[in-house]
C-alpha cells in the first residue's frame, strides 16, 4: 500500500465518513479511489438482442408463426 497526503479538511471529511460506513479510513479511501480509477466495466450491447419490445408473450409468437405456416415442411401439409 502507498501513502498518500491530504488536506487537513479532506482527511476530516475522510475520517467521519469512514466511521459513519463504520470502515476503516484505509478502507474507504481504497475504495473511492478504485471506483473512480479503476477498471471500466463495459455493458454489452447485444445482451438486450431478441427481447420484445411489442408486449406479446412467447405463446402470441408461436401462435402467428404457426398461422403463417412458418416451418412447416410442404411434405407435412
Amino acid at each position: 500500500m502507498s501513502t498518500i497526503q491530504l488536506p487537513d479538511d479532506v482527511a476530516a471529511a475522510l475520517a467521519a465518513a469512514a466511521a459513519d460506513r463504520e470502515v476503516s479510513v484505509d478502507e474507504l479511501a481504497a475504495e473511492t479511489i478504485s471506483a473512480r480509477f479503476g477498471p471500466v466495466r463495459r455493458t454489452l450491447s447485444f445482451a438486450a438482442i431478441g427481447s420484445s419490445t411489442t408486449g406479446r408473450t412467447a405463446a402470441e409468437a408461436e401462435q402467428l408463426l404457426e398461422e403463417g405456416g412458418f416451418g412447416i415442411d410442404s411434405a407435412d401439409r
